[in-house]
């Protein structure tokens, strides 16, 4: 009898590159990962995986193993999927992963009243700035901001991302307001370190479109960081509406150069493209699009007229 339900586990072994990481990806110990590689190498009579100390590679039979593992797993899911659609309701665990701020701004807030709608999903949401491979991750829905990369993924535009240059009073009173982007220059700009132009600032205004290469004394790689040194007046950064807005709407921040725009970008939902859409998938891009899925989102009417 073909050891089926090792599969999973081979495949995990093979795409994470070694024991310890399929594990912890498959919520495993790593001694069941490597008792259920044995298992099934004992039973295929040859061995599929190269180890050392330091490493492990797949052999040649792990190769073409893989190949056909890989298809047989693709395959289990499609099947799941196919079932899953036919039932009332969403069921299972929903892996979900947001970039850090608009998670615990935006998205963190609905996971109650989600759950409550949907009692047969689970939700294990992760939130990182850096880029998650989805496939690799085991991720079944990703919001992302930004322009995307290309690739074999499906992408579902939510809503526009729009950027402000603020700072708090205190600091303008006491450095000036710039009235044109060359006098930027003269100010300490502060930056998003995961930005693509961290310093260098694009502004589209009445005198056209122009760069202006900025400086200053902080570049942080978390927005709700830039925004709170921001808002204790150490400088001028520029921050997306969703972030911005409620502090804008309270008066903590204002906009500097408000008759200039920053590049409009969007946030999508992505996810791996399968036969059969999961039925968990669909409740939460439904329910995602209800709430913000709008030309203008909440957010955005906070932060004023851009």
């Amino acid at each position: 009898m073909t050891e089926i339900g090792a599969i999973p586990v081979f495949v995990a072994v093979a795409d994470h590159g070694g024991f310890a990481a399929a594990a912890r990806h498959l919520g495993l110990t790593k001694s069941a990962v490597s008792k259920r590689i044995g298992v099934l190498e004992a039973h295929l009579g040859t061995q599929l995986f190269h180890r050392s100390t330091r490493s492990i590679s797949l052999t040649e039979a792990g190769e073409i193993y893989l190949a056909h593992a890989a298809q047989a797993l693709d395959a289990a899911q499609d099947a799941e999927d196919a079932v899953a659609a036919l039932q009332g309701q969403p069921v299972g665990l929903l892996r979900l992963s947001t970039p850090m701020s608009f998670g615990q701004l935006h998205v963190a807030p609905m996971v109650a009243a989600f759950l409550r709608q949907y009692p047969g999903i689970r939700i294990d949401l992760t939130m990182d700035d850096k880029f998650v491979d989805l496939v690799e991750g085991g991720i079944d829905v990703a919001l992302r901001a930004g322009t995307l990369p290309n690739s074999a993924l499906i992408a579902r535009k939510l809503a526009p991302i729009h950027s402000v240059i603020v700072a708090a009073p205190d600091y303008l009173a006491q450095s000036g307001t710039p009235e044109t982007p060359e006098d930027l220059l003269a100010h300490s700009c502060l930056h998003y370190a995961y930005s693509r132009d961290p310093s260098e600032w694009r502004l589209a205004g009445p005198a056209g479109d122009m760069r202006v290469q900025t400086s200053g004394v902080l570049r942080v790689n978390n927005s709700e960081a830039l925004c709170t040194v921001l808002l204790d007046g150490l400088g001028i950064g520029r921050l997306p509406t969703f972030i911005a807005g409620a502090h804008l709407t309270s008066g903590r921040l204002v906009r500097v150069l408000p008759e200039y725009r920053l590049p409009e970008q969007a946030l999508y939902a992505v996810f791996p493209e399968r036969k059969h859409m999961p039925a968990k998938v669909r409740a939460f891009l439904d329910f995602v699009v209800e709430r913000i899925g709008h030309d203008a989102p909440y957010w955005d009417l906070d932060a004023g007229p851009l």
